[in-house]
């Protein structure tokens, strides 16, 4: 398995690679989000997608990500740079008393 390390702004032109996870609870909305989501980048797993995306295109993405947040939903954004910015939009989990692992 090759691993490589894009997580560096300056390699690609401006983009950072975007991690977005979901926890939506109705099936339509959910689909509606994958779908929306496929506009911008790849799905990793049933509930994650990446992307590589400049400030612009990184915008508009969680500009548009509001209206498939309801009420016990969740969507997090993870922006991949020197500076780890964390975005979550709707429900707020407590993670501190749960064991975290990050590979």
């Amino acid at each position: 398995m090759k691993f490589q390390n894009r997580a560096s702004e300056d390699a690609y032109d401006g983009k950072l690679l975007v991690l977005i996870i979901y926890d939506i609870i109705d099936n339509n909305n959910r689909n509606r989000l994958a779908k929306y989501l496929k506009g911008y980048g790849v799905r990793v797993q049933k509930s994650a997608f990446e992307a590589y995306l400049d400030k612009k295109r990184r915008t508009r993405l969680i500009d548009g990500l509001h209206r498939f947040v309801k009420e016990r939903d969740s969507i997090r954004i993870y922006i991949l740079d020197r500076e780890r910015e964390i975005i979550t939009l709707g429900e707020e989990k407590d993670w501190e008393s749960e064991d975290i692992l990050i590979i």
